[in-house]
């Protein structure tokens, strides 16, 4: 069922609980996570990055994803991720995504709080959920991630929630996009004085990479949904290379893939704790 993310995210926040975002670029990541979720009666937010769209357009993508939202059996949202322009999020916003994240964190604050606070307005008006970005969520290749001036602090967070209406709140404590070079120092103490000061769900990006205790102490602390991309490419990219080891056809390689990819999200949907949750919404 095709839901927004406010209906996800109020329930994982009042159940203590991260609700996976898994961003795809075709229809065999689309069906790993769909089916991942279905089988672990989890709800789910499956979606794309403006980052992405060179390897799955926008209109080859959407129509597919809201199609899979809808016939689903468990409450899906389809998220536009890092919208990084005005034209991109309104063009995501038509096509059907219920949800969208513009991310104006790079840029000047003012102009990031002006700029999030005009697509909520019309976000709203069409009954989808709007994702803010305050502080700054590194480049793991960069190695930029522990940029600890540009983390977000309390009163930013409380500001700009405040000022921009937003449904849900990405907040800098410390992780990266990317593959990790070194492990990274997350500034828990900072994300539970966020989250003491504000109600608004907090999102924790650049979760690829992160152990296993890393997801739980966050979560723990108050992050209600969390980013992965990069842990599926790599699990899909590790099937395909044994596949043609073994001499395996395109269809087989495709196959083996896809599962890979299922099997990463349901890791992850477990260790979220959100598997068997979409009995109660």
């Amino acid at each position: 069922m095709l839901t927004n993310l406010t209906d996800v995210l109020k329930k994982a926040q009042e159940g203590h609980y991260a609700v996976g975002l898994f961003n795809a670029t075709d229809s065999d990541m689309l069906e790993a996570v769909i089916d991942a979720a279905e089988e672990l009666r989890s709800p789910v937010i499956v979606g794309t990055a403006q980052v992405l769209l060179p390897y799955g357009e926008l209109k080859l993508i959407a129509p597919s994803m809201i199609a899979a939202a809808k016939r689903a059996s468990v409450p899906v949202v389809v998220h536009f991720d890092h919208g990084l322009t005005f034209e991109r999020c309104i063009e995501a916003l038509k096509l059907g995504f219920t949800s969208i994240m513009f991310d104006g964190s790079a840029g000047n604050a003012n102009d990031n709080l002006r700029d999030t606070a005009e697509i909520v307005r019309i976000c709203h008006a069409f009954g989808a959920s709007v994702e803010g970005e305050i502080g700054h969520v590194g480049m793991a290749e960069s190695g930029d991630g522990d940029v600890r001036d540009m983390y977000t602090t309390p009163e930013e967070a409380v500001s700009f929630s405040d000022a921009t209406g937003v449904d849900a709140l990405a907040i800098a404590i410390g992780t990266a996009h990317g593959v990790y070079k070194a492990k990274p120092h997350l500034d828990i103490c900072r994300l539970k004085e966020i989250r003491a000061a504000l109600n608004t769900p907090l999102v924790l990006h650049g979760g690829s990479g992160l152990t296993d205790q890393d997801f739980r102490n966050t979560i723990e602390a108050g992050i209600t949904k969390v980013n992965i991309h990069t842990d599926l490419c790599l699990a899909g990219l590790a099937a395909i290379r044994s596949g043609i080891e073994e001499g395996l056809d395109y269809l087989s390689l495709r196959q083996r893939k896809v599962e890979a990819i299922k099997a990463e999200v349901k890791k992850k949907l477990t260790l979220f704790g959100c598997a068997g949750k979409s009995i109660s919404l």
